[in-house]
């Protein structure tokens, strides 16, 4: 997870083979330190929580156009502005959102068949992301417009014909993970909150199966938790 919009092509250095993946990034760059010595890093095994009552998350999130792009990393979401994020009194507005195969986070040490994650930063700066687990299963209607236009090789970012309805991709129960985590690709910048639905959406064979083809692996291994504390609703 990135926060910015082309993030994962500003820099070409990293990736997720042998020489570049995961186990080697905080040593491709000074600026990927955290990669290697943070202590808040992610994605992480949900399989521990503590039930707790946190505050719900306000989704405004709209039917918009948007823009897809192929970015070298992972396949990306440029939705036009408006919609966004309520949380513990603060907006975020939604910047773009992109998948990993196999899911980041894990349940119990098990890898779901895709995660989407959705960037949003706040006016001062800060930045949340939902994490939203997929499973095989019937097909998504709701990603049918962004697999429509999935491009096969790196590319910049391009407006398409089609529109995407922003909530249908919520699952109708919305209960969470929460804790406090990072970035899951270079810099693997701390202080991100996270939020992980419980509720894993489906996606089908075929449709997994199309973006595997593109990205077979774009997944960071799961980070030690700490000391840190995993909330769930």
């Amino acid at each position: 997870m990135g926060p910015r919009r082309n993030q994962h092509s500003a820099d070409p250095s990293w990736g997720y083979e042998p020489h570049n993946g995961p186990e080697v990034w905080g040593a491709l760059d000074t600026a990927f330190i955290s990669c290697a010595s943070g202590d808040e890093q992610s994605p992480i095994d949900l399989a521990a929580g503590q039930g707790a009552e946190v505050a719900p998350v306000e989704f405004d999130y709209r039917r918009t156009r948007f823009a897809i792009e192929n970015t070298g990393r992972t396949i990306q979401v440029n939705p036009d502005s408006g919609s966004g994020i309520v949380l513990n009194g603060v907006r975020s507005a939604l910047v773009q959102f992109h998948f990993h195969h196999p899911s980041e986070h894990t349940f119990d040490g098990i890898r779901l068949a895709l995660e989407m994650h959705l960037v949003h930063r706040s006016d001062f700066g800060s930045h949340t992301v939902l994490g939203i687990l997929f499973k095989e299963g019937q097909a998504s209607e709701a990603l049918a417009p962004v697999w429509k236009h999935l491009p096969p090789e790196q590319s910049e970012s391009k407006m398409v014909p089609d529109e995407l309805d922003l909530a249908s991709l919520l699952p109708a129960v919305r209960t969470s993970w929460r804790y406090r985590g990072s970035l899951t690709t270079p810099p693997c910048t701390e202080g991100v909150d996270w939020v992980v639905l419980t509720e894993p959406l489906s996606m089908s064979k075929t449709q997994i199966a199309s973006f595997g083809a593109i990205y077979p692996q774009n997944c960071r291994p799961v980070q030690p938790l700490g000391d840190r504390l995993l909330l769930r609703e």
